[in-house]
């Protein structure tokens, strides 16, 4: 018997159509389970704000050497770069002059005392007249004076250190000719413990400082307000902690920023002046302060900071967030979440807002240690 083409067709429809029906039902069902997210839920604390500040080290004191004479430097008593004491002896200027200058000024004080003691005889029995003895005695005293000027003089031929400190190198050699109240130094010693440390700050910035303590958003932090930790130019913290000693009385017109001075032991001489530095001055302490991890804040379109939260219909809703500064590996914020807030820092890309989440601990974030200190 022959079967037609046609028929054939129709008699294999209904196989297909089994086979597509088997497929479909071996399928798995689609997963209606909401997207699981990580939250940390925020809570209030206490947070010391500090600020961290550039600047650069300066001597404590610092005296150029000079000579009060004029003469030619017959010897350097100091090593270039040494640390010297106050009074030592720095250079020779030869005193060959200024001695026989002290013995003039001696035999002229010898003459004029003789002459004014013979003319106390003589005034006592009115042999001479009282000018006469008063111009003798003027003579006498004038000799006195020229004779310690003339001692001062052969002491200055000893240029000495006038403080403590390290001593730079020398500008001078022996051979080399100098006069009184030359511009050039003969050398300069830096007296380098204690140190200061000078760092700039903006005005805006201290003005905001003061509003908050005026206004009871900050509170003071005690006698550790006024401490400074330093960080190196190397990125290493420096040892000895500091102390503010004062704060300029203007404003620098050119860059608006208010100069600040602090010092700080330096006992191995690790510092020298003209490092670079970072200070840390302590500002205030933030009571009941918000801090939400750094993963759990992302920015818009616009730049404007953005947070999902978990509400309590456990539903992602979107928060706009504005912060005040960075706290180690959180935000500090001002406005938009509070305490008790539970925030998404991990599968942030899986929600998004108004969908339902199933919200469990953020594994991604360490908030077991909140720090206790935050650097503007």
């Amino acid at each position: 018997m022959k079967i037609s083409p046609n028929r054939s067709r129709w008699c294999a429809l209904p196989l297909s159509a089994l086979l597509l029906c088997a497929c479909k039902e071996a399928q798995p069902p689609a997963d209606t389970r909401p997207p699981e997210v990580g939250v940390v839920t925020l809570k209030s604390q206490q947070v010391l704000l500090s600020s961290d500040l550039p600047g650069r080290t300066s001597a404590y004191r610092v005296a150029e050497v000079r000579p009060q004479v004029s003469g030619i430097v017959v010897k350097r008593l100091f090593e270039e770069g040494a640390a010297v004491k106050k009074g030592q002896q720095l250079y020779q200027i030869d005193p060959a002059t200024y001695e026989a200058a002290v013995d003039k000024a001696q035999a002229n004080l010898d003459s004029t005392r003789n002459l004014a003691q013979r003319y106390q005889r003589l005034l006592d029995s009115r042999a001479i007249s009282r000018q006469q003895y008063d111009d003798a005695n003027a003579n006498f005293r004038q000799a006195q004076a020229d004779l310690k000027t003339a001692r001062i003089n052969l002491e200055y031929t000893k240029v000495l250190a006038p403080i403590d400190g390290r001593i730079s190198r020398s500008a001078v050699t022996e051979g080399a000719l100098v006069s009184n109240g030359q511009a050039d130094a003969l050398a300069s010693i830096n007296q380098l413990d204690p140190i200061y440390v000078d760092v700039t700050q903006a005005s805006t910035d201290m003005l905001k400082l003061r509003r908050e303590l005026d206004s009871g958003q900050l509170a003071m932090a005690g006698p550790d307000q006024v401490k400074v930790q330093l960080r190196l130019e190397d990125g290493s913290a420096y040892s000895e902690a500091g102390a503010l000693k004062f704060s300029e009385v203007t404003v620098d017109p050119t860059t608006g920023a208010v100069t600040l001075r602090a010092a700080f032991a330096n006992p191995k001489g690790i510092l020298l002046p003209g490092m670079f530095v970072h200070a840390t001055l302590a500002e205030g302490v933030r009571e009941d302060a918000i801090l939400v991890p750094q993963q759990g804040v992302t920015r818009d379109l616009k730049g404007e900071a953005t947070a999902l939260v978990v509400g309590a219909d456990n539903k992602a809703e979107l928060r706009s967030v504005k912060t005040l500064r960075v706290v180690g590996n959180q935000w500090l914020v001002e406005s938009g979440l509070a305490a008790g807030d539970r925030v998404i820092t991990e599968g942030v890309q899986r929600a998004r807002p108004g969908m339902s989440v199933a919200a469990v601990a953020a594994q991604n974030v360490d908030v077991a240690a909140p720090l206790a200190s935050a650097a503007r």
